[in-house]
């Protein structure tokens, strides 16, 4: 069994819901990359989101941008992502997901990617630039390797969400506002309605994401979805910290908040 699927079926035995953060792999270090995923999960993460740092973040706003650059003129590249993530799988088992732009897949070599995916230990890749019409072909390519796809779809995807949902394995990325992610203080969109549309096309979990910054937010939405996404508010942090036991004990402490806030 896929892993994402084991959790949330522990998860959904337990009557919780899932804390899914993610971190730019490489921001500020690889060492430290791995560190963070292991005091995340520590502190109540679930699954993890690695973003492989890309140069053009499209659906990215400005803090994961800036980690994404950080990472980059560290010389971090998607060989060194790999040996990391074999380093992560030395110590946890923790779902693992990737956040990866086409174009770097495509670079790379599609077989070549998902092949080493599988054989690190990624369970999924969330790939915000592949257009439904050109995901067949990796989708193919991670049944062959047991790496799920997880869509994505928005408020704005409408009659095209029953379409983009179809067939979709470990569980839907729900993008909670139109434009790029980053830390909000509000969120317009109707959630519960939109949930329950998502939810009419699909019975794997809806993971909403984009914009939630705080345990209280978390707490707010976590009756309409599986699982909540937080990044740009947990990179912020990363960011800020003086040195890495700065980092990890800021990093600590924002996951158990947001996880309590999951528990209220």
């Amino acid at each position: 069994m896929n892993r994402i699927d084991l959790k949330f079926s522990q998860l959904k035995e337990k009557g919780e819901k899932a804390l899914i953060p993610f971190i730019t792999a490489g921001d500020p270090d690889l060492r430290t990359t791995v560190e963070i995923v292991l005091a995340m999960e520590s502190s109540g993460a679930d699954i993890i989101e690695l973003g492989i740092p890309y140069s053009d973040p499209l659906a990215d706003g400005v803090t994961i941008q800036a980690s994404s650059n950080r990472a980059l003129e560290n010389g971090v590249k998607i060989f060194k992502i790999m040996d990391t993530v074999k380093s992560i799988r030395e110590k946890t088992q923790v779902p693992l997901v990737y956040l990866v732009y086409y174009s770097s897949i495509f670079k790379y070599g599609m077989e070549k990617f998902i092949k080493e995916c599988s054989g690190c230990g990624i369970d999924g890749l969330i790939i915000p630039d592949l257009p439904i019409e050109e995901r067949k072909d990796i989708t193919a390519m991670g049944e062959k390797y047991g790496v799920y796809l997880i869509p994505l779809v928005a408020p704005t995807s409408k009659e095209r969400i029953e379409k983009i949902v179809r067939g979709a394995r470990g569980f839907v990325y729900c993008v909670s506002v139109n434009g790029v992610t980053g830390a909000r203080n509000s969120i317009n969109t109707d959630i519960k309605e939109y949930m329950k549309i998502v939810s009419s096309y699909t019975d794997i979990p809806r993971a909403l994401g984009f914009g939630i910054s705080s345990a209280a937010m978390a707490e707010k939405f976590k009756p309409y979805c599986d699982g909540i996404i937080v990044g740009s508010a947990l990179i912020d942090r990363i960011a800020e910290g003086k040195n890495k036991e700065d980092i990890l004990d800021s990093v600590k402490r924002f996951i158990g908040e947001l996880k309590n806030g999951l528990k209220q």
